[in-house]
């Protein structure tokens, strides 16, 4: 009532030059008396580069996945984000469908075996790293077939790298399993994260050195290029995705100058040389899997002598719900444990 009050009170004439004024305006803005629209402000929002790739929460009931073809091998590698807790959201339906030969499991948060991780008539052989630190860290290799050798840590950085790197030796490669480290929040880890990468590059080409066929695989935590992060532009001095980080990766992606240590081989971009949005890390927070906001963290990485047995290497999407990562698994042929 006060705004009709005062509306009605104000002298004629104003209310004319006023209106006057407005329609000068609309004519000279837009060439008539019709005022033009106002622009419609362009979204910010995520747009997933692949919306088929799946967004559930949680983990499936029940899953379709091909066994390992006759003389073949098939490996899986899976960050559970706290093993125990994995168990309870479905971790164990994803095991025994999968089947692997091998199962490599990081940031398992124990400091002891858990017992039923997996089925002991299935893989009688597991093998189990620690960090000194209650709940943190850890990795686990469990296998069918008993490795003729396992080193835990990386020889001559093994306090940093105890509860992280399992290297297992079998018949016809080498398997290094790891968790790396993240180079934590504000980048106060990344010097020892460095440091970290300089000891497995040295480890991993002194494998070579010795002609061993290796496969390196884990939560390498660094997402190589723009095509492996959602939003490369706003994470440029992010854990992971530092010049740093992708720098030292790209390192054992290239050859040496030692014709004997030619350049390791990212099997799933290899065989996905241009896909865009398939990540195995969708963060808990701001419904990052519901958006497929995501970072490709996981890998299977090898030496060039393997390549030509990679029949498989892929993202387990569906899998996702038990932690905030997914499985990844690679399937070789001809290949004996």
């Amino acid at each position: 009532m006060l705004r009709l009050s005062r509306l009605h009170h104000r002298p004629f004439t104003t209310m004319v030059r006023q209106a006057s004024k407005r329609k000068q305006v609309s004519e000279v803005t837009s060439g008539s008396d019709t005022e033009t629209p106002k622009k419609q402000k362009k979204s910010t929002a995520f747009v997933p580069f692949d919306p088929s790739v799946p967004t559930n929460t949680t983990m499936p009931d029940t899953y379709d996945f091909l066994a390992a073809p006759p003389g073949g091998v098939k490996l899986a590698s899976y960050n559970v984000n706290s093993l125990k807790a994995a168990m309870r959201k479905g971790y164990t339906n994803y095991v025994k469908a999968e089947n692997a030969d091998v199962l490599c499991l990081q940031e398992t948060k124990v400091n002891e075996p858990v017992p039923d991780a997996v089925d002991d008539k299935v893989y009688k052989y597991r093998y189990w790293s620690y960090e000194d630190k209650k709940g943190y860290a850890g990795t686990a290799v469990f296998s069918k077939v008993k490795p003729s050798q396992v080193v835990y840590g990386i020889p001559g950085h093994e306090a940093s790298s105890r509860g992280r790197v399992i290297t297992t030796h079998f018949k016809d490669f080498v398997l290094v399993a790891c968790y790396i480290p993240n180079a934590g929040e504000g980048l106060k880890n990344l010097d020892s994260r460095i440091v970290f990468n300089t000891h497995m590059e040295k480890y991993l080409r002194g494998l070579q050195q010795d002609n061993k066929r290796v496969i390196w695989t884990g939560d390498l935590n660094v997402a190589h290029t723009e095509d492996d992060i959602a939003r490369p532009k706003t994470n440029l001095r992010s854990a992971g995705f530092t010049i740093e980080e992708r720098t030292d990766f790209t390192k054992l992606l290239t050859d040496s100058e030692d014709p004997k240590l030619p350049a390791m081989i990212d099997t799933w971009r290899r065989l996905h040389p241009t896909t865009k949005g398939h990540y195995t890390y969708y963060g808990y927070r701001f419904n990052c899997r519901s958006k497929l906001l995501g970072w490709r963290l996981d890998y299977f990485v090898i030496t060039p002598d393997l390549e030509d047995r990679v029949i498989e290497s892929e993202i387990r999407q569906t899998a996702y719900g038990a932690s905030d990562h997914v499985p990844i698994v690679l399937v070789l042929r001809d290949t004996e444990l």
